[in-house]
């Protein structure tokens, strides 16, 4: 039998609300983050010394979990080796980075798994991780499921406001700062994968021009990876893989009819990357 929470707040910290043992004083007062390993980075605007913890929230008529941190889609990796087919270049014995935010012209990218050898780039993978942005805030919805569990909170302003979710505006916007990106990779003749939840993979492609893009193609530069959140019957949740097409700069520019160049140097990123990379960007799969 599925477990479900009653309460809007279906993940704080990475732990799901309908687990009966948790302690949730503990996990709130550590406010740490199981996907980034440290410290969580949403914090309050008016309380900066305080994170929100939100991963996941209920959402429509259906109730469906829907993911707002972007964060909660590194669980296990899997993102990444989900990505290792698209490193054309890796061969057995190189090593494998995860090397975060590295800027290229229209904007940064959140992540780039990196084949290397001797400390030195053979080949390179970009990978973005888009999740529903919010409206309102979701604080209300938390303080109310920590209340109810028993922990003590302070009063805060805005208890009565609620939250939505920006559907158009994550959409739109992700396909343009895409548009962009996929030119350079597809200068330097490299990958760049998309990771969303399987919801917003659904109204991008209901919103957007999407009928040509219908497989997956090793050959083109961007990548859509589209994960289920599923639950197991104690009520926790991991990402699956359930979805894989692809396309090139023009197909995007068919979704949005934008037009944009954006050069860069493959010496460029590559000396970027061979500067971020250490013991501590080594992958590690667990």
């Amino acid at each position: 039998m599925r477990v479900t929470p009653v309460n809007p707040v279906v993940e704080l910290y990475g732990v799901s609300t309908a687990g009966a043992r948790t302690n949730w004083g503990v996990l709130v007062s550590r406010q740490h983050c199981p996907f980034l390993g440290r410290r969580c980075v949403k914090t309050r605007k008016s309380q900066p010394s305080i994170t929100i913890g939100t991963c996941t929230v209920l959402w429509g008529q259906k109730e469906r979990p829907v993911i707002i941190c972007p964060h909660r889609l590194l669980q296990r990796q899997q993102v990444f080796t989900d990505c290792l087919h698209l490193l054309s270049l890796h061969e057995p014995g190189n090593e494998l980075h995860v090397v975060p935010e590295i800027s290229i012209p229209g904007g940064s990218v959140d992540y780039f798994l990196v084949s290397a050898r001797s400390g030195k780039v053979r080949d390179f993978v970009g990978v973005e991780l888009q999740t529903l942005d919010t409206t309102g805030t979701v604080w209300p919805a938390r303080q109310q499921f920590l209340k109810e569990a028993g922990v003590r909170t302070a009063r805060s302003a805005g208890a009565g406001r609620g939250y939505g979710m920006n559907w158009k505006m994550t959409a739109k916007t992700t396909l343009v700062q895409l548009h962009h990106k996929t030119q350079t990779f597809e200068h330097l003749s490299k990958h760049l994968v998309l990771a969303t939840q399987d919801c917003l993979t659904e109204y991008v492609r209901r919103a957007f021009r999407f009928d040509h893009v219908t497989q997956a193609r090793v050959g083109d530069p961007l990548h859509f990876h589209s994960y289920r959140l599923a639950q197991d019957r104690l009520g926790s949740h991991s990402i699956e893989l359930v979805g894989r097409t692809s396309t090139d700069s023009a197909g995007v520019a068919t979704c949005l009819g934008l037009q944009a160049e954006a050069k860069v140097a493959l010496q460029d990123i590559v000396l970027m990357l061979e500067a971020k990379m250490s013991d501590r960007t080594r992958l590690a799969l667990r």
